[in-house]
């Protein structure tokens, strides 16, 4: 399961939960938790389409400049 999948089921859990709650304040609690796992969902399907490439400095940090010399 995608990770948007996964917090899009979490958030219907919590709305759900949110509907049986008796409390007032708790049942806002629970729905804005789910609201919550909605937008992480929706960064998820960003993430998942963005076309990124990580590329790592290899050179020796204890030099503190590029390629090892002193800044």
């Amino acid at each position: 399961m995608r990770p948007a999948d996964r917090y899009r089921a979490l958030a219907a859990h919590l709305r759900a939960r949110a509907s049986r709650e008796t409390s007032p304040e708790l049942r806002a609690l629970w729905a804005n938790l789910a609201q919550c796992y909605v937008r992480l969902a929706e960064q998820a399907d960003q993430n998942s389409r963005a076309d990124i490439v990580y590329e790592f400095d290899r050179s020796d940090r204890r030099g503190g400049g590029v390629g090892g010399e002193p800044a």
